[in-house]
C-alpha cells in the first residue's frame, strides 16, 4: 500500500446500469474504479491490479459470483482481498455461503446511495489498517527491505501465479563474502553499515517488478517475475559489479565488500507447474554455495532439474 495513492475498487457485474450507478454513487469518494462485466474478466483484473475492494454481483450468467469468490479464496495472491457482494435477493443460506467464501459485507439491489458509500468506506478503512499492520510486520528493520516472512509468502504466491499463467519466475540468492571477517576486524556497527549499503544498491538497481528481501544475517533474496534464469543471470552480474565497485570506509581504512550470487529459475525444471518454494530456494542456495566454492564474488547458475 502506497500512502497518497487512491484505493481501488473493482466492480464485477454483468449489468452496465449497475456500473454506471456505482460510478455515480462513489464519484465523491476519491477511489479508483475498475470495471469487469463477467467473472473471467473480474479474475483477470483482480490478478493484474490487486484492488483494495471488490464489489461482486452474485447472480451473473455463466460463472457466477459465488464461484469467483471461491477462486479468489483459493489464490494466495488474492485470498486477502475484501469482497462486498451485490444481490437482488438475499436469503440466510446465500449470506452464510458468501461469508464463508471471504465476503466481508453485502448490499442488496436496488441499493441506497448512502448505504453503499458507508459500507465501501468501512471496508476500505479496514483494508488500509490491515495493510499498514501487515506491511510493518514484513519490513526488515535494519535495511527497510522485505523480510524473510514476506519472501516465503510472496514466493508461494508467485509460483502459484506462474503455474496458472505459464510465465517464468527466477530467484536470486546472495551472500556477502567474508562477512564474519568484516565484523571481527571492523566491529558489528560497521558490519551493519555494509548490510545497509548493499541493501541500498539492491533496491536502487533492481527493477520495479523485482521483490528484494533480506533473507537473514548477511543474505538477501530477490524474486524476479516474468524472468527466466538467463535473464536473472544478467541482472545478478550487474548487481555483483555494483557491489564490488562501491567504496566503503572505516576510519582511514578502505574496505572492499563483495557478494556471491546463486540463480535458480522455474524454466530450469522439467515441470515448473509442480515447483515448490522450498525446491526453488534450495536450487538457488546450492548455486550460491557453488559460486563461493569457485572463489566468491561471482554468480552461480543452477543446473536444469527434473
Amino acid at each position: 500500500m502506497n500512502e497518497g495513492v487512491p484505493q481501488s475498487v473493482l466492480v464485477v457485474d454483468d449489468s452496465a446500469d449497475i456500473h454506471q450507478l456505482v460510478s455515480a454513487r462513489l464519484r465523491s469518494e476519491g477511489v479508483r474504479l475498475l470495471h469487469a462485466h463477467n467473472a473471467e474478466e473480474g479474475l483477470g483484473l483482480a490478478l493484474q491490479h490487486r484492488p483494495d475492494l471488490i464489489l461482486l454481483d452474485l447472480e451473473m450468467p455463466g460463472v457466477d459470483g459465488m464461484t469467483l469468490c471461491r477462486q479468489l479464496l483459493e489464490d494466495p495472491m488474492l485470498s486477502d482481498l475484501p469482497v462486498i457482494f451485490l444481490t437482488g435477493t438475499i436469503d440466510v443460506e446465500t449470506k452464510v455461503q458468501a461469508f464463508e467464501l471471504g465476503a466481508v459485507d453485502y448490499v442488496t439491489k436496488p441499493f441506497d446511495a448512502i448505504e453503499l458509500k458507508a459500507r465501501v468506506r468501512s471496508a476500505l478503512r479496514t483494508k488500509r489498517y490491515q495493510d499498514l499492520l501487515t506491511t510493518k510486520a514484513q519490513i526488515d528493520v535494519l535495511t527497510g527491505l522485505w523480510n524473510r516472512g514476506y519472501l516465503d509468502n510472496r514466493l508461494a504466491a508467485e509460483l502459484s501465479h506462474m503455474a496458472r499463467q505459464g510465465s517464468p519466475v527466477s530467484l536470486i540468492m546472495l551472500d556477502i563474502d567474508h562477512f564474519k571477517s568484516i565484523n571481527d576486524r571492523h566491529g558489528h556497527p560497521f558490519g551493519d553499515l555494509v548490510i545497509q549499503r548493499i541493501a541500498e544498491i539492491l533496491g536502487r538497481l533492481s527493477r520495479d517488478s523485482d521483490i528484494v528481501c533480506r533473507y537473514g544475517g548477511e543474505e538477501f533474496a530477490i524474486i524476479l517475475r516474468n524472468t527466466p534464469a538467463n535473464g536473472a543471470l544478467a541482472i545478478a552480474e550487474r548487481l555483483r559489479e555494483a557491489i564490488a565497485a562501491t567504496p566503503l570506509s572505516q576510519g582511514r581504512s578502505r574496505v572492499r565488500a563483495t557478494a556471491s550470487f546463486g540463480i535458480a529459475g522455474s524454466d530450469q525444471f522439467d515441470d515448473p507447474s509442480q515447483l515448490s518454494p522450498e525446491t526453488l530456494l534450495k536450487a538457488a542456495d546450492e548455486a550460491l554455495y557453488g559460486a563461493k566454492a569457485d572463489g566468491r564474488n561471482r554468480v552461480g547458475l543452477g543446473h536444469t532439474q527434473g
